[in-house]
């Protein structure tokens, strides 16, 4: 199988609930009787194979499936895994008209079933776990690039006071704290070490941030496969996994999205040494192009930097997971997989700083 085949088998279905994350499933069917509207049991609970961070469940009733998105159990940093905020971003979206799964319900009560968690919808549609559309006719894989790119620029030209989320974040400065944040969290794992390509191009992005700032609602994780697609259109339903969604500056969140080009299929779904001729999928700077057209933009100065601050914390995020697999609190079970690639991502971020 290749890098990307491995990642979808992986990381796409569900399975049985694992060790160490089972729930009282009947507490929970007596909550979401009282809190979600038309809930009907009985319910049947399997946990999606996919996601790092906050474990994800099917709730499969007679009438219809939802999903449960909960903090993990154990120890958790401070701030990390908040759940109440995807649940609170979601909502301001979805009534603003973006493609997200409807929330139902929200719980703050650990009592439940042992840490907060919300519901939603079950979206029924394709996830594309591979950058390159392996499923989708070659004619037809330009349309759904542009939805990607349709769709990340739509998510920049919200006004986050008009919908609700003015207060969502901190406005401005967004690369400097950032580097501090995910600088902080690097430095502060123990357990899972230092890397030296990780200081070196942590020392690099805090003297290069560029001039100017803007800020919007951005997603943080936008990738193929945080995205449900129409089952049979070049159509994107909803955008899912917005638990590093806050304010910030756009093009932080479209670099992360363009990365795609830089990306070892083998980590997470990328287009690194892919054939995009022979594929028919738009180039980076073709991609670039159409996201600019679509948001008033001349072009993208220090695109270098954008890409090296994602891989960054990208690689700042898989160090985290490394954390996690040592102190036993992986909600993954591919978690020692992703673990392991902490180190090619520290490499090409320091590569693509040149430092």
């Amino acid at each position: 199988m290749s890098g990307a085949a491995d990642f979808a088998s992986a990381n796409s279905g569900t399975g049985s609930v694992r060790a160490g994350f089972a729930f009282d499933e009947r507490a929970l069917g007596e909550w979401m009787a009282a809190q979600v509207e038309g809930f009907s049991g009985p319910l049947t609970v399997e946990q999606f194979r996919g996601g790092q961070s906050n474990p994800t469940y099917r709730l499969a009733t007679p009438a219809r499936a939802y999903v449960l998105r909960r903090k993990p159990p154990g120890p958790l940093l401070a701030g990390a895994h908040a759940v109440d905020r995807e649940a609170r971003v979601q909502m301001a979206m979805g009534a603003a008209g973006f493609p997200v799964a409807k929330i139902h319900a929200l719980c703050m009560d650990e009592a439940v079933i042992g840490s907060w968690f919300y519901v939603m919808d079950m979206v029924e549609g394709r996830i594309f776990w591979d950058a390159t559309f392996p499923g989708v006719d070659r004619a037809q894989r330009p349309a759904y690039f542009d939805a990607m790119n349709a769709t990340i620029a739509a998510l920049h030209g919200f006004d986050p006071a008009a919908i609700g989320l003015g207060d969502y974040g901190k406005p401005g400065n967004y690369f400097a704290r950032q580097i501090a944040r995910w600088g902080r969290q690097y430095r502060e794992d123990e357990l899972a070490g230092r890397n030296p390509d990780m200081d070196a191009v942590l020392a690099w992005l805090e003297a290069h941030i560029p001039e100017g700032d803007e800020t919007c609602v951005i997603h943080g994780d936008f990738r193929c496969d945080n995205m449900i697609f129409h089952p049979s259109e070049p159509r994107v339903l909803a955008v899912l996994d917005w638990e590093l969604s806050t304010l910030g500056h756009p093009l932080a969140d479209f670099a992360y999205h363009a990365m795609m080009y830089h990306m070892p299929p083998e980590i997470v779904a990328g287009l690194a040494g892919a054939d995009l001729a022979a594929l028919n999928i738009p180039t980076q700077a073709e991609y670039i192009a159409a996201y600019c057209a679509r948001t008033g933009r001349e072009g993208i100065a220090d695109f270098d930097f954008y890409t090296a601050f994602n891989l960054f914390r990208l690689a700042a995020i898989f160090h985290g997971i490394l954390g996690r697999t040592l102190r036993g609190t992986a909600s993954n079970a591919q978690a020692t997989e992703r673990a392991r690639a902490f180190p090619t991502l520290a490499r090409l971020a320091r590569a693509r700083a040149g430092c």
